[in-house]
């Protein structure tokens, strides 16, 4: 995609997760410095394409879980990235069509594409937060949220591949607690995250390459990641590697093989 051609407020010269995932996956709208940078990525880990794959999955069986097996009926997936279907309110909508979504990410080119094709079942409604992760008051206080979703009633919060955008400086474990102190009792939180404990050495090349384009990634360990769930009640299998939480069919034969740790918790 020719530089002209970027809506209003893309600086194309930095890469970004949504475009660079959208470049891994065979979409079009990315432009040449997410392509490089995946292009680093895919240097270092070479299945990468495959494990945001594995990612996005994961999605799919978590929403279905949560709409099918929990009675969720409202969502709240923060980092949505450009929208690939099925999105969360396709997937939901399908098994209880009153589903609310409300997606909430940082960039024009997603907001574009959000606002064109993130559009709901006749029963259901979903709504588009132009919003920054690290400033959580700010999406839970936005108007168009608290219209769309009822911060009284359970509600389904998603993280997937979003907190390693966010530095240990600015503390992203105070950030998903805001969020998690917001949402009543019934809820649910699920999360994905790069693990660095996976391969070290792989993961230590993909956050100086990014490092290097302008752009913040932190894989994390285990541990670190189980601490965003704070005190919510971890769902069976707990916090384990993307592969292995509720696989549809057989169980993975390495479920090592896509570096992101998973896990979904209720809150009491």
């Amino acid at each position: 995609m020719d530089r002209e051609w970027a809506p209003a407020g893309i600086d194309t010269s930095v890469a970004h997760s949504a475009r660079m995932y959208d470049y891994w996956i065979g979409g079009k709208d990315n432009f040449a410095a997410d392509r490089a940078m995946g292009d680093a990525f895919a240097a270092a880990i070479p299945s990468i394409r495959t494990m945001a794959q594995e990612n996005r999955a994961f999605m799919h069986r978590v929403v279905r879980y949560l709409t099918g097996s929990a009675g969720i009926r409202q969502f709240l997936d923060i980092g949505t990235g450009i929208p690939t279907r099925p999105n969360v309110h396709e997937i939901a909508q399908a098994i209880a069509p009153q589903t609310r979504v409300a997606y909430v990410d940082h960039d024009p080119i997603v907001l574009t594409h959000a606002r064109a094709l993130m559009v709901s079942g006749t029963e259901g409604q979903t709504v588009y937060l132009d919003a920054d992760m690290r400033e959580p008051g700010k999406i839970l206080a936005d108007p168009e949220l608290n219209l769309t979703l009822d911060l009284d009633q359970p509600v389904g919060l998603l993280l997937i591949a979003i907190l390693m955008l966010v530095a240990d400086a600015d503390d992203p474990w105070e950030k998903v607690a805001t969020l998690l102190d917001a949402l009543p009792s019934g809820s649910y939180v699920a999360i994905t995250h790069p693990g660095q404990d996976f391969d070290p050495e792989a993961m230590a090349a993909v956050a100086a390459a990014a490092g290097q384009g302008g752009m913040t990634l932190v894989p994390r360990v285990r541990d670190d990641v189980v601490r965003f769930f704070g005190d919510w009640e971890l769902v069976e299998p707990g916090v384990v590697p993307v592969k292995a939480w509720r696989p549809d069919g057989e169980p993975p034969v390495d479920p090592n093989a896509a570096y992101y740790w998973s896990g979904l918790a209720r809150k009491p």
